[in-house]
This record gives structure tokens, sequence and C-alpha cells, in this order.
């Protein structure tokens, strides 16, 4: 009997243990049971704005201007205003270049620009005859521009031909020498043993450094390729001649430019090879023999000659060229002149004027590209100081991006630094803003005004100084405060943008989505520009269009087991109830 009441206790107890379980369960479970909301999506309309595109950067301010004063092209210095110590003022004429040329560009895009005007003018009003007449003459004029271009193609192509036929004048000189000179025997050279010049040099050399073999086997190969290229090109020219159509003549003339350098190539190996065997023996306090000497000079003639050719013959070619462009730019005066004189015998219509009008605007752009070409033919002082470390005079030779003078200055300036890929988007002259940390709500304008060409490597980084002198001074602004540079590097007016976080890229493919029944559709897109926080859309959108900017995607239910008080104890385990405790079954 008290065997069946003691199983009875245990059993009542498994059951209390069971039903404790499972309540405290149930009761966790509704607790912690999180309801799936549904995903939900932020939108934005595409609009219509400038784009700015920028480069940041950071740095410091510093406490004296200096920066070296430079051309933006190169010419000849034709004036010098200034002498070492002066000081001037911001805008200051230093110095200008021989700008006859860039003078010439300006005057006939003002004369282009008068014509546009000019036939905008007569445009909308009646024809007349002497608006026929100048556009007939104008036509004349580009008829007799595309003959005499012609005329020069083809005398082009007769002196491209005598070019030719120069070269070879000396090329097999210079061929058969150079094969005598390298592969015959010479007794002054070890010639009876019936050792080839070429190995006399180059077991001579080896003795002493195994770089000979090299020399040699350089040597062979050049000449080889040299042999090769002069027998395929005097094949062709011995079945060319001045008559040949003008596609052959112009091959000619490339294949016997190649085959002057290769020639040229094999000259230059072959240099290198004797030369070589002079040095080793000079290093041993040894006599290299007489021969090579002479050997040296017959090559360096042939390299004279070979030189004398390339230059020919390359101007050979850029003559075709220019002669081809100019023909080129005639027929589409013509085209263009013959145009304009049917329409406007035709009379005016508006497609005629906005054409007109388009053109004008073209002129007028034209006249200002050639002024600030002109402009950079003078370099200016960017801020007020001192000019010292002139080293340019009148009648020297200057490159853009070559100091002509030093300017030391009072004023404040900006240093920043960029790395390689930022930096190759910077150019002189650029806009920049500048913002401060230690002055909260300041900005202010600048210019670049100088891009250090040598990067410093730090880690392996690459980076660029960037100088950027302000628009406006601020005493607030002290030396060493740490500044935050964006120069604007492209600016898009009236474009379709759109914030980045909407355009995404799928394969290569961009695209945007649109809610269509509510759910998201993919739209592809060309894209444009970008800065940080917009990106230029090219086609595929319309302004006002609503596109996806975010996704807010539905919370997964989910059952977290809590801690403390109300934790679950397992069933069975080391510290926790166990059924069947003791001695039980």
């Amino acid at each position: 009997m008290n065997f069946f009441r003691k199983l009875l206790k245990r059993k009542i107890l498994l059951c209390f243990i069971i039903a404790a379980v499972l309540g405290g369960g149930y009761l966790i479970y509704k607790k912690t049971h999180v309801a799936v909301a549904p995903t939900q999506y932020v939108t934005a309309p595409v609009t219509k704005d400038t784009l700015i595109v920028s480069v940041s950067g950071t740095g410091q301010v510093q406490s004296s201007n200096q920066i070296e004063l430079k051309p933006q092209v190169s010419g000849t210095v034709s004036s010098v205003y200034v002498s070492d110590g002066q000081n001037i003022k911001a805008g200051t004429v230093i110095a200008r270049l021989d700008a006859t040329n860039a003078l010439k560009a300006v005057r006939d895009a003002q004369v282009n620009l008068d014509s546009a005007k000019l036939s905008l003018q007569k445009l909308v009003q009646p024809a007349d005859q002497l608006s026929i007449t100048q556009s007939e003459n104008a036509l004349a004029r580009a008829e007799d521009a595309k003959k005499t271009a012609e005329d020069d193609l083809n005398k082009a192509y007769d002196g491209g031909f005598s070019s030719v036929s120069n070269a070879f004048l000396d090329l097999p000189n210079v061929m058969n020498g150079l094969h005598d000179l390298l592969y015959t025997s010479d007794s002054r050279l070890g010639g009876a043993n019936s050792q080839w010049n070429i190995d006399f040099y180059s077991s001579s050399a080896a003795k002493y450094d195994d770089r000979a073999a090299d020399f040699k086997a350089n040597t062979d190969q050049k000449f080889l390729a040299a042999q090769s290229a002069y027998n395929k090109n005097f094949t062709d020219f011995k079945v060319t001649s001045r008559s040949s159509d003008k596609a052959t003549i112009e091959a000619l003339i490339s294949q016997t430019y190649d085959t002057s350098k290769i020639m040229a190539e094999a000259v230059k190996s072959a240099y290198n090879l004797i030369q070589f065997y002079i040095d080793k023996l000079n290093e041993k306090n040894l006599t290299p023999s007489s021969l090579a000497n002479t050997h040296i000079s017959t090559l360096n003639s042939y390299t004279a000659k070979t030189n004398s050719m390339l230059t020919s013959l390359l101007s050979a070619k850029t003559t075709i060229q220019n002669d081809k462009d100019s023909i080129t730019a005639a027929e589409r005066t013509i085209l263009e002149n013959t145009q304009s004189l049917e329409k406007l015998k035709a009379g005016a219509d508006p497609l005629d004027i906005q054409f007109a009008e388009l053109t004008l605007k073209q002129r007028e752009n034209a006249l200002l590209d050639a002024e600030a070409t002109l402009s950079d033919y003078t370099v200016l002082a960017p801020f007020d100081g001192a000019v010292v470390n002139i080293t340019s005079k009148v009648g020297d030779n200057a490159s853009s991006g070559t100091a002509m003078a030093t300017l030391v200055g009072s004023q404040t300036l900006v240093q920043i630094s960029l790395n390689e890929v930022d930096v190759a988007k910077i150019k002189v002259g650029q806009k920049a803003t500048m913002t401060f940390d230690a002055i909260e709500g300041l900005s202010i304008s600048g210019k670049v005004v100088e891009v250090n060409p040598l990067g410093t490597v730090s880690q392996g980084v690459v980076s660029y100084a960037v100088k950027i002198v302000f628009d406006t001074q601020d005493d607030r602004i002290k030396p060493g405060m740490s500044v935050t540079a964006a120069i604007v590097t492209d600016v898009r007016p009236d474009v379709l943008v759109a914030p980045n976080a909407a355009v995404k890229t799928q394969g290569g493919n961009r695209y945007v989505q649109v809610l269509e029944n509510g759910s998201p559709k993919n739209l592809s897109v060309q894209v444009g520009a970008s800065n940080d926080t917009e990106t230029e859309i090219a086609s595929g959108l319309s302004e006002g269009q609503e596109i996806i900017t975010q996704t807010i995607q539905a919370a997964a239910a989910k059952i977290t087991t809590q801690t403390g008080g109300n934790s679950l104890l397992p069933i069975g385990g080391g510290g926790g109830f166990r059924i069947g405790g003791g001695g039980g079954r």
C-alpha cells in the first residue's frame, strides 16, 4: 500500500510540473510574439535642378601666401613688367607671352561673330540682292579653299613620294653598310680566323661581362627585323610610281617611315654592342681595336641619315593629313554656305531664324573661348604681394607649368590635400567654397591657384597639395585653422536629378523603382554626373515622377526567451527538476 501511495504522489507531482511548464510557455509566447508590420515605401519626386559636382578635401590656413607664377601656355616671353622685390596689387600684369596666333584667333572669332550677326539681321528681313551676292561669294570662297586644299594635297603626295625616293638613296647604303660592318670578317678584328665582326665584339666583351651575349642577340634580332622590313619596303617601292593612286603612295610613305625607324633601331643596337666592347676593355685598362672607333663613327653617320629620313617622311605624312583635314573643313563650309544660300533665296522661316540664333550663340561662345585662350598668354598676380625670384626675361621660351617668378603676399590662403583620383579633376582657376571648424556658419569662396604636380606618399597613399586663395578676407580666419574646401569641377544646369539612394545597379545596368498598384516596379535609366546626394538622370524618367528612395522592410515575427525571474527551467537538466529522481523509475 505504501508503495502505491508513493507512486500516486509522484504522478500527481508530475502532472503539476507539466501543467506549470505549459502555462508558463504560453504566457511567454503571448508576451514576446511580435505581429508582422506591412512593408512601407518612402518616395520622392524627380526634380529639375542645377547639379553641382565638387571634390572635397581638408587642410589648413597658411600664414602667408607664396605661389609660383606660371603661364597657362607655352611660348616666347614678349614682355616682363615687374622687377625683383616690387610690391604689386592683385591683377597686376607680371609678363606676357607672344600671342600672335591667339590674337589672330580672337580676330577671326570676332569676324565670324559679326558675320553671324549680319546673317541673322538679313535673315529676318526680306532677302536683297546684296545678301544673295554675299552668300554666293562666301560659297565661292569655300569652293576656292577646297580647290586650293586639293592642289596642296596633290603636291603633298608628290613631295611625299620624293621623300621616299630620297630615302631609298640612303637606305640601301645603310642596310648594306650595317651588314658589312657586322657580318664580315676584318683581319684587324680576327678576320684571319673567319670570325664575323659581331662575334669578335661579343666574345671579346664576354670575357669581362656576360651581358655581351645579350647585346649580340639584340643586335642580331634588330638587324634581321630591319632586313625583312627593308626588303619588303624596297619591293613595294619598285612597283610604285608618282602616278600610282594616292592610297598606295600614302601607304608607301608610312611603310618607308616605319622601315626607317626599324633600321634606326638596328643601327642603335650595333652601336650599343661596339660601345659595350670599348667600355669593357677600357675598364680593364686594355686598348680596344682602333677599328672599333671607325665603326662607331660609321654608325653615327647612319644614325644621322636615318634621323633625316624620319624627319622628312614624318613631315610628308603630317602635311598630307593636314591637307585632308583642310579639304574636309572646306567641304563642310561649302555645304553650310550652299544651304544658307538656298534658304536665303527661299526666304526665312522660324526654324531658319532659330538656326541663325544658335549659330550666333556658337560664334559668341567661340569668341569667348578665343579671348579666354588669349588671356592665358598673360600672367597676372592673383593677390597683393611682392614679386621675387624672376627667372624669365624677354626672348626666353616659357613653358606651361614652369615658374616665371614667385609672388609672396600677406593674405592668407588654404592648402588642402587630395588623392590621386580627385586631383586629376582639378584645374587652376576653378571655384571653391571653404568652411571652417572653428568659425561656425562662415563660408568663403575662392579659386584654385596652384596644383602641385609632385605627390607625396604616406602609407602607400599618394596625395597632392592644392592651394586656394580667398575671394575676400575675414579677420576671424587665423593661420593654422582647419578648413574643408569643396572645389567645383562640373555644373550641370537645368537637368533631371534623383536622390542617390533611389538609383540602384544590377548587372552593370542602372535602375530606379516606382510604385505600381502598391508594389515596386523597376525602371531602367541612363545616368550622367553625380555628387554626394544627387544623380543626373539622362533618360528614363520625367520631371515630377515619384520614385522609391527607401524601403522599410516588414519586421519578422519572433519569440524571444527572457532571462531573470520568468526563465524556463529545462526538464531533466542538471540543476532543474528531474522526473523520477533518486532511484525511482
